[in-house]
């Protein structure tokens, strides 16, 4: 404490510390939107990139975890999972029957983003091409409120990041969704389809990584955009855990849900994060051929 209150509670403190640990010279910002937060610091860093103010940018996402913190959730009743206490590897099941909350996490994750000729000047192995990004808001209309997103404001933002791209639909291999184990994960499925205008039997894969690690808040986007790089480098897809039992309300699509690792490459991977106050988020990620 002491001397030291004041940079232990900024907002900025991580990116300062780490701005000060690499000696970094560019724009050094703290973001905060929820859980929509780690996405959204990959998408400012894309901007900053393609407007030519940086050559290449750190971006993520950092949650401590706390006892306060989680009480708070846990006072909002029905958000936090209370069911599997005698079994908490259980605890997190994104689209499964049993979901009844999110099991709270900590952690972080950082992603480098720069220009083709920055990673190639520096002869820096080049992991994979992130193609679009886009943040927007629903407004809190129309469905949204605090903390539901507006699924038109979720089907606008997935929609922007295709029509940037140019990328079709039916070219994506794998969905990595916000996918909380919370009551929203039916309804975040049915944003997916209607945003992808694919039929049930077309649907790509789509996981839920918070299965395996939990839900860590502001980190969670960045966490799982590391998962998505992983997964694209390596050409595999893995399982959404405790979801062998799918929700009945998403037995449509019941057949892209992976419940074991799957080996296969991937070409496109499309990742979203939706956070409390209608705040949406979605990132488009291409295995690197080499051009």
């Amino acid at each position: 404490m002491g001397t030291d209150i004041v940079p232990q509670v900024m907002g900025s403190s991580v990116s300062v510390t780490v701005g000060k640990f690499l000696g970094v010279g560019g724009q050094v910002s703290t973001n905060s939107s929820a859980s929509n937060t780690g996405t959204e610091a990959i998408f400012e860093g894309f901007k900053h990139i393609q407007l030519g103010y940086a050559d290449s940018m750190y971006v993520g996402g950092a949650e401590g975890t706390h006892h306060a913190i989680w009480a708070g959730f846990d006072a909002m009743r029905d958000v936090l999972c209370s069911k599997y206490n005698e079994m908490p590897q259980k605890g997190s099941q994104p689209m499964g029957a049993g979901a009844c909350g999110f099991v709270p996490s900590g952690g972080a994750g950082v992603l480098r983003l720069e220009t083709l000729e920055s990673a190639r000047k520096r002869g820096a192995k080049i992991l994979c091409e992130l193609v679009s990004a886009y943040c927007n808001s629903g407004g809190q209309r129309d469905g949204g409120t605090m903390t539901f997103p507006n699924p038109d404001g979720v089907v606008r933002c997935i929609r922007r990041v295709l029509q940037d791209s140019g990328v079709n639909p039916a070219q994506i291999s794998l969905i990595n969704g916000h996918l909380t184990s919370t009551t929203a994960d039916p309804r975040e499925v049915g944003s997916w389809l209607k945003a992808l205008g694919l039929a049930p039997e077309k649907f790509p894969s789509i996981q839920g990584t918070k299965s395996m690690i939990g839900h860590s808040l502001g980190a969670a986007g960045a966490l799982e955009s590391a998962a998505v790089v992983d997964q694209i480098v390596n050409g595999y897809v893995h399982p959404s855990i405790n979801s062998e039992d799918v929700h009945p309300q998403i037995q449509q699509i019941a057949k892209s849900i992976p419940h074991a690792l799957v080996e296969k490459p991937l070409e496109y991977v499309i990742k979203a994060s939706f956070g409390f106050g209608d705040v949406n988020g979605c990132l488009l990620f291409k295995r690197w051929d080499g051009k």
